[in-house]
């Protein structure tokens, strides 16, 4: 099993599961891709700042570039965070929780650091490729 992660690998899961709830994902796909999301929303609320496209001159600011990159990142994030709460044995109806300022937000990050069912699950096999916790060879993700 390949234990470093790539950013390309993170582009091309993100690609080929743009809009895929269904099955699970592993913590280090759903933390990997809060990451770059991040960082790279980050980087494009600079840009729009320093070009002045922007509605203000902080990072709470959406611009141009920012915006457009949260809208296409949202069924992505949406579908990533779905198949990591199948990964925890929950229903993607937990995102919900989300709505509840702060200490929904507290629970969902409880949720997305817990390790996943070992062993496959009512939502598929396990992403780590463990069945009745027996390591076996998996893919990256």
């Amino acid at each position: 099993m390949k234990d470093s992660l790539h950013m390309n690998e993170v582009v091309e899961a993100v690609t080929k599961k743009y809009a895929q709830f269904t099955g699970r994902a592993r913590r280090r796909e759903y933390w990997m891709f809060t990451l770059i999301y991040g960082a790279t929303n980050i980087i494009l609320t600079a840009l729009d700042n320093s070009l002045g496209l922007s509605t203000g001159n902080t990072l709470n600011d959406v611009g141009v570039f920012s915006g457009l990159f949260a809208l296409a990142m949202l069924i992505p994030h949406l579908a990533v965070s779905v198949r990591r709460l199948h990964d925890t044995e929950r229903s993607g109806w937990w995102m919900l929780l989300g709505l509840i300022p702060f200490l929904g937000w507290i629970f969902l990050i409880a949720f997305m650091a817990t390790d996943g069912e070992a062993g496959r699950n009512k939502w598929g096999p396990d992403p780590k490729g463990v069945t009745d916790g027996t390591p076996v060879p998996a893919q990256n993700w």
